[in-house]
């Protein structure tokens, strides 16, 4: 593989697995669940993978807008002598942008889910740190929901890699970051899920570090874009 696919690939690997490593409500939810009315193994693993194929495919149906608008700039005669600079730095400014958002966001407290165990039943809830949630406000978590818990939550920085490659019409492109995406989303959730049922900690707070996961996926996306505008990636 050459260097651009190289660099792509590495940006979606990152991207994926801070995304699903950084937020507990991508895991946290499977465990408790799990535990609380003694699921299996399998059948954790199962709700786990599915609900983990759900969130890839909301994040790829925006992904595919970017390749969509990718490949309507190359039926434009004059771009094709624009297309390569244009790309790259459409990715540099992209994650410059999701950076400074991610920077924002962080700054103004947004809000982020939280599952509650009370009795047998799982609940979950939105609200900001240090803000009170009533109790009408919690929703009980089936599978039904988590699974449109994970479909209603995409990964938005995998837009920007696979409008690079739907301006270059790289179908083997498109196809590594696909997969690479899928397979490290799926992954990363089953092993975060699978370490948590079985008592192991994680290696880090991610509570804490879900916060700035904007400003990580935004950092991956502008290196990959300075890479390709002028290191000739």
């Amino acid at each position: 593989m050459d260097t651009t696919i190289w660099a792509l690939l590495l940006s979606a690997i990152s991207i994926s697995f801070i995304h699903t490593a950084s937020g507990p409500d991508h895991y946290l939810p499977f465990i408790v669940i799990s535990k609380s009315k003694k699921w299996s193994g399998m059948k954790t693993t199962i709700l786990t993978v599915v609900c983990g194929l759900g969130h890839v495919l909301s994040s790829l149906i925006l992904g595919f807008i970017g390749v969509f608008l990718g490949w309507q700039l190359n039926k434009i005669s004059w771009f094709q002598d624009l297309r390569g600079n244009f790309s790259g730095w459409a990715l540099l400014v992209f994650g410059g942008v999701y950076l400074v958002y991610g920077l924002v966001q962080a700054i103004r407290n947004k809000p982020h889910k939280h599952f509650d165990v009370m009795g047998d039943e799982v609940y979950v809830y939105e609200h900001n740190h240090n803000e009170m949630v009533m109790p009408q406000k919690r929703i009980r978590v089936t599978p039904l929901v988590l699974f449109m818990i994970f479909v209603m939550g995409p990964s938005e920085p995998l837009i920007p890699l696979l409008f690079y490659s739907g301006v270059k019409h790289s179908m083997y492109e498109i196809m590594v970051l696909v997969t690479s995406f899928t397979v490290t989303t799926v992954l990363t959730m089953l092993g975060m899920v699978l370490l948590g049922r079985y008592g192991y900690s994680t290696l880090f707070n991610t509570e804490k570090l879900e916060r700035y996961m904007g400003v990580i996926s935004g950092a991956v996306v502008t290196v990959c874009g300075i890479g390709m505008v002028f290191l000739g990636w």
